[in-house]
């Protein structure tokens, strides 16, 4: 499967960013929505007192409470909710909580009582794993009924957007933890669940071996039921990720709860026809997106985040340059040796899969140079300095000429000819 398969880079999806001009509509058929309330005013503060109460039944496993938050006129939501409470009892959290973002007024009803559309930010952590919070933006339908406020839907939309899924609305999350893991999965027999943990476990020391610097050191990953689960739990369409064997979500940047907690999101169908090699890539891969997020910023290419988590990945001996990048071994023999480093448009998930395998062998490549050249400390510091740039343009130039002592033009020079020689 080598070059038909890849692991993901960065989904930043988390954190939905706020614009101040948006719409907020509800899927009730009740047409245009008025404009946006305030969220101090008396029916928000009734509002946030009722996600206050709904979040407090979740941290203490009180699904009667929770359900009281549910409106009764809503008896397919209120059933639904029931199901979901009860598919993630095994989810261990540390904390839960809802902050009522903006409304987007009131809505006519079709039965007595008001209704109002309403953003919401969920923010949770599992207990022993996030140093920082998920940030997940939930879109509802909210109910007044004699004169208390009841959540009837989560079926609301901005901008066209729905909220994501989270994996326990997909169904049971079985639960497995490992020395430095905790996997989650849904619709998987637990030797696979296990399996991954003790994968991710050994993933784990592989980075502190090469990564010296301060991150969590354990991992959290979540192992949907099938490819459409897995797009639904990335808000995307399942077409963009066939042949992604995972991915890894969060925020670029960071720390602390500025930076929510990451996951890594396995794609079953093409984790499981990998063999025990290509999994330990995939998962180290990911798990060297998790260590580096907080120096992996917007100044960062894709070619070093994508070539840096791959060189991780494939540190354990075993396979030849050719064998890690025959997509970009067959282009060489070709005589199409890479004029330049990839553009971040050349990653696009969705595009051409021998393009894609192409964009990540050069980026592992020329990574794999620097660790050779100058040695993997050089490599290390030249990724972090990269990041701490205030901004993309000049990012790598600079950190070249600061951290190896060679431009732009000279390391492309030196990358093309160790491309040549190594696929040659």
């Amino acid at each position: 499967m080598a070059g038909r398969w890849r692991s993901g880079g960065w989904r930043a999806l988390l954190c939905l960013p706020l614009v101040g001009a948006c719409t907020v509509t509800a899927l009730n058929g009740c047409g245009p929505v008025p404009a946006p309330d305030d969220p101090e005013g008396r029916d928000g503060r009734a509002v946030q007192r009722m996600l206050d109460r709904r979040a407090a039944a979740v941290r203490g496993r009180d699904a009667e409470a929770f359900l009281a938050t549910v409106d009764r006129g809503s008896a397919g939501y209120r059933a639904e909710q029931r199901r979901v409470f009860r598919q993630m009892s095994a989810v261990p959290l540390r904390s839960w909580t809802y902050r009522l973002v903006r409304t987007g007024g009131f809505q006519p009803a079709r039965v007595a009582g008001r209704r109002l559309a309403a953003q919401v930010e969920l923010r949770y952590r599992l207990q022993g794993y996030d140093t920082a919070p998920v940030v997940s933006a939930q879109y509802l339908t909210l109910a007044e009924r004699g004169g208390r406020w009841y959540v009837a839907s989560d079926d609301g939309v901005v901008d066209g957007k729905r909220g994501i899924e989270q994996l326990w609305d997909q169904g049971r999350v079985d639960v497995v933890r490992g020395a430095h893991s905790l996997v989650l999965g849904v619709g998987q027999d637990r030797r696979l669940l296990r399996a991954v943990a003790d994968t991710a476990d050994r993933a784990v020391p592989a980075l502190d071996r090469v990564w010296p610097h301060e991150w969590a050191g354990r991992v959290v990953v979540e192992v949907p039921a099938s490819l459409d689960r897995m797009a639904a739990l990335l808000g995307a369409s399942a077409d963009g990720y066939r042949g992604i064997a995972a991915v890894t979500t969060g925020e670029v940047g960071g720390t602390g709860d500025e930076a929510p907690a990451d996951r890594v999101i396995v794609n079953p169908e093409a984790y499981q026809v990998l063999g025990d090699f290509g999994r330990r890539v995939v998962v180290t891969h990911e798990t060297a997106h998790v260590a580096t997020r907080a120096v992996t910023t917007p100044a960062t290419p894709l070619w070093l985040s994508e070539g840096f988590a791959d060189w991780v990945g494939y540190r354990t001996p075993g396979r030849t340059p050719r064998q890690v990048a025959p997509e970009l071994a067959e282009a060489v023999a070709a005589g199409r040796l890479p004029a330049a480093l990839p553009r971040d448009d050349d990653f696009r998930f969705g595009s051409d899969p021998d393009s894609l395998s192409r964009a990540y062998e050069q980026g592992w490549l020329a990574c794999r140079l620097i660790a050779d050249r100058w040695g993997e400390k050089k490599l290390v510091a030249f990724y972090r300095t990269v990041g701490r740039a205030p901004e993309r343009s000049g990012a790598v130039e600079s950190a070249l000429a600061k951290v190896v002592g060679v431009s732009l033009t000279e390391f492309t020079a030196l990358w093309r000819k160790y491309v040549a020689s190594e696929l040659g």
